[in-house]
């Protein structure tokens, strides 16, 4: 029988031989025995921060959409979603929309192709496998990636070197259990992998989450046969379009739950709960269809990273329920649509931002170090729509009847709710919507408000408003095979369903215009969006100069200055900053009489009693610029003055009221009052600017004249 030899205590050393430690002792030494102190558990990864300030630095990608490898300042992805960090170091992208492939940043910096190629399924190694609309990507600690293959309805693993297979699924759409090889998933979206091994999988269309297990075996974990919203173990939990997973340390299973606007987490045991208190649930904006969970990423202490569908912000919850936005609260830019999260050891976060064509750092911020750019950049390629209308003939003329910028209202009665994010066609109830280029549905949930009068549906960059997504008038599907009408318990249709990756050509029916009698075309991600006027109309003619009617004052407290002396205004010259508005509108050509539509910049300029040009102040101020959309809800309240716009379209009256003197242009949002401080007292004239999209310089009631007086009674 052989007896287990004890180990020595590391932190013991050598004791002295029996014989020399008597002898010490009889010769009366007085010493104590040398030991070392016990060593120190690893302490492990710092625990997580919860008030720390980030910082946005780039990575990678320059904004544009493409491929370009290479230096990663000058690098393009089409549209990066998936991202981890292998053990060697590597960076790997999965870049779906036109690239359909998976990109490895190099330890050294540099953007190569690693595998995939030509959309499609297909194994091989490197350039000849084959992907369609890759998503979410997981790593191993062998260095072996698995692959959501969204478009191809699979499950793909690659090796360190390149050599891709079919883990699971066999490309066609469904749902199955079973052998890995005869599984059927439906355009699944995430992929998480766990200690054991296990590859858990957000079956995003089959509202379901799955798991392969190590010996191939796929298993439904949670979830049911249709979507909806119920905690409970296993079968009875219901999920809609869930789109993004992270195991956590304690093997806990979080799930994105997209089409709820939850965030859930699956116990080992199998059990479904939801997160409480929900970040998302005292948000008004909820109402439109934001506070959207997209990408996740759990940290080894409790902590969760939590990235938004739109608008794009990235927050931080702890495991005792509190919340906070880490970056895109209103102050910094948001991301144009975060698809990945990636924990660093450090802990500073990695970030995919899909819509906006770039990979982020997020890290602490150190001084006074400014952000890097977000988002897609402002000169962006628009898509390629072949001057189309999106009615038919898309070759004719078609009357314009909104146009970007303009403010809105809402249905609870505030006059300037929103502003106007698109181009608005008239269109007769009923008429079919056409697509007016070819793309691909990039966001998880492509049709939202089934049956509202803001129904629509997105393809790309490119959105389409005010329709039946999808649907005759008489609720007939228009193509079943891109389109999935869910129904209700009663058998009543209560939504649309386009998956991710399905593929539209310029000319396919996406539904029929709804009471609103037009449809509203977006042109890109939230925030983001650029006049659509850019994509050129066939056969728009724009050659009606905008129209002033008139120019008046506020002071800061929005009272007016009316009072007037010999014809002119009276100012005070220690009266504070004054507010210049400008009431102004435009048409274009074909437009019906009574049409008025908002203009594309407008400025002022403070000028001499006789028209002439002051010292210093050569050039108006063009401070509202509407060629880009303000990304900032607030904007709408800085731009217009109170009483400006329309209740709802359609409504009689209308009425833009241009806060002229503060300053919105895009990602620049500004209070900024004319201060008549800076001038002498005196006779002076502000002098309105408008122009439209075309460059038509606005007319009309131009010059407010007005006297700056040192002292008023």
């Amino acid at each position: 029988m052989n007896r287990r030899r004890r180990a020595p205590r590391p932190w013991a050393r050598r004791a002295l031989p029996a014989a020399a430690l008597l002898t010490a002792l009889a010769l009366g030494a007085s010493f104590l025995l040398p030991v070392r102190d016990p060593p120190q558990p690893d302490p492990g990864p710092p625990a997580t921060a919860f008030d720390w300030q980030v910082r946005i630095a780039p990575l990678a990608g320059d904004g544009h959409r493409g491929l370009r490898d290479g230096d990663p300042a000058q690098a393009r992805f089409d549209e990066p979603w998936g991202l981890v960090r292998g053990p060697d170091g590597s960076l790997f992208v999965a870049d779906a929309g036109e690239a359909n492939r998976i990109r490895r940043i190099a330890p050294d910096g540099s953007l190569h192709p690693f595998a995939g190629g030509e959309e499609g399924f297909a194994d091989g190694r490197g350039a000849a496998a084959a992907f369609h609309t890759p998503s979410a990507l997981a790593v191993d600690a062998a260095g072996n990636l698995y692959v959501a293959d969204t478009g191809n309805h699979a499950i793909r693993r690659i090796t360190a070197d390149g050599l891709v297979s079919t883990l699971a699924g066999d490309g066609t759409p469904g749902f199955r259990d079973g052998a890995a090889a005869q599984a059927r998933f439906h355009a699944p979206m995430g992929v998480a992998l766990d200690a054991a091994g296990r590859v858990y999988v957000a079956d995003t269309w089959n509202d379901r989450i799955r798991v392969i297990e190590p010996d191939g075996q796929v298993r439904t974990v949670a979830g049911g046969d249709r979507p909806g919203f119920r905690n409970g173990w296993g079968g009875q939990a219901r999920f809609d379009t869930p789109a993004a997973l992270a195991v956590a340390g304690d093997d806990t299973v979080w799930v994105a739950d997209t089409g709820n606007r939850a965030l859930r987490r699956i116990d080992p045991d199998g059990t479904v709960d939801t997160w409480r208190p929900s970040p998302w649930e005292w948000r008004e904006e909820e109402r439109d269809g934001f506070g959207r969970p997209l990408a996740l990423a759990a940290t080894h202490d409790g902590h969760l990273y939590v990235a938004e569908l739109s608008p794009g912000r990235v927050l931080q919850l702890t495991g005792d329920g509190r919340t906070r936005v880490l970056a895109g609260d209103g102050a910094g830019p948001w991301f144009a649509r975060p698809s990945a999260l990636w924990l660093e050891p450090d802990g500073s976060l990695l970030l995919a931002d899909a819509a906006g064509h770039r990979l982020h750092r997020l890290a602490p911020r150190v001084g006074a170090a400014a952000d890097g750019p977000v988002g897609p950049a402002p000169g962006r390629a628009l898509p390629d729509t072949g001057q189309r209308w999106p009615l038919a003939p898309q070759d004719g003329w078609h009357e314009v009847v909104g146009t970007l910028g303009e403010v809105r209202g809402n249905f609870r009665g505030e006059s300037r709710s929103h502003l106007h994010n698109g181009l608005d066609i008239r269109g007769d109830v009923g008429t079919r919507v056409l697509a007016v280029a070819d793309g691909k549905v990039t966001t998880p949930l492509a049709a939202w408000s089934f049956g509202g009068q803001a129904e629509g549906m997105a393809i790309g960059e490119l959105a389409y408003v005010h329709m039946r997504v999808g649907r005759t008038p008489q609720g007939r599907n228009l193509d079943p095979d891109r389109f999935q009408i869910l129904a209700d318990d009663d058998g009543r249709p209560e939504r649309v369903r386009v998956p991710r990756g399905t593929r539209f050509a310029a000319g396919d029916a996406l539904g029929t215009i709804n009471a609103q009698a037009h449809v509203h075309l977006i042109v890109g991600p939230y925030g983001y969006q650029h006049n659509a006027i850019r994509l050129g109309l066939r056969n728009f003619v724009d050659s009606v100069p905008p129209r002033i009617d008139g120019v008046f004052l506020l002071d800061e407290r929005d009272q007016p200055l009316d009072r007037r002396e010999n014809g002119r205004v009276l100012v005070p010259q220690d009266g504070g900053g004054v507010q210049v508005v400008v009431d102004a509108w435009d048409q274009v050509n074909g437009n019906l009489a009574r049409r008025r539509l908002g203009l594309h910049r407008v400025g002022y300029q403070i000028l001499a009693a006789d028209g002439s040009m002051l010292p210093g102040l050569a050039a108006p101020a063009m401070n509202l610029d509407f060629s880009r959309m303000p990304a900032h809800p607030d904007a709408v309240k800085v731009a217009y003055a109170a009483n400006s716009g329309i209740t709802v379209h359609g409504a009689a009256r209308t009425r833009f009221l241009y806060v002229a003197s503060n300053r919105v242009r895009a990602d620049e949002l500004a209070v900024s009052h004319w201060q008549p401080a800076d001038l002498a007292p005196g006779d002076y004239i502000i002098r309105a600017f408008g122009e439209d999209h075309s460059g038509n310089q606005a007319v009309g009631s131009r010059d407010l004249p007005v006297t700056v007086r040192a002292a008023m009674p």
